[in-house]
């Protein structure tokens, strides 16, 4: 069975749960993104305010649509007139491996490519998840370069023609 999500605004209300996923190692082990130490709630509330009216990212929840439960982060980051920087994660690891990924990426792309009016994406992968690698791949992302364990992979418009998705 197929888990449908849904995509909405990223809210300082998030920060609950999102700091949870923080404080998971099992979750950023191919990332660059190292916390220094625990992550309250309150300062991951003060850094969703910090960052959900940035006039060049969109921050999104990856949301059930069965109960609407929060499950997930994707965002475009940097945006500019032609390209912007896709980041995605799955904080609830019950989720991982369920489709949910290569969802929201669909869902965020053609809101990049069709709302947004951009040319191109792009993204870094770390050369060990190949489980993000594969979904990245499925979608429609190229590898571009790489640059020690990660991995720069890009997408134009054209690449998402003829990709459909019922959620």
């Amino acid at each position: 069975m197929k888990t449908e999500i849904y995509l909405r605004p990223l809210t300082v209300e998030d920060a609950t749960i999102s700091s949870k996923w923080r404080n998971d190692p099992k979750i950023w082990v191919f990332t660059k993104f190292v916390s220094s130490g625990y992550i309250t709630s309150e300062m991951e509330r003060q850094w969703i305010l910090d960052r959900i009216n940035r006039e060049n990212e969109k921050r999104f929840a990856i949301c059930l649509k069965i109960n609407n439960q929060y499950i997930g982060n994707i965002q475009l980051l940097n945006i500019t007139t032609e390209s912007a920087e896709f980041h995605l994660f799955i904080g609830e690891r019950q989720f991982w491996g369920k489709g949910v990924g290569y969802c929201a990426s669909i869902l965020l792309l053609k809101y990049a490519f069709y709302n947004l009016d951009l040319n191109c994406i792009f993204l870094e992968v770390h050369a060990d998840n190949l489980a993000a690698f594969s979904i990245y791949k499925k979608v429609g992302f190229k590898p571009i370069t790489q640059s020690g364990n990660f991995i720069r992979m890009g997408i134009d418009a054209k690449s998402l023609k003829g990709i459909t998705l019922t959620t």
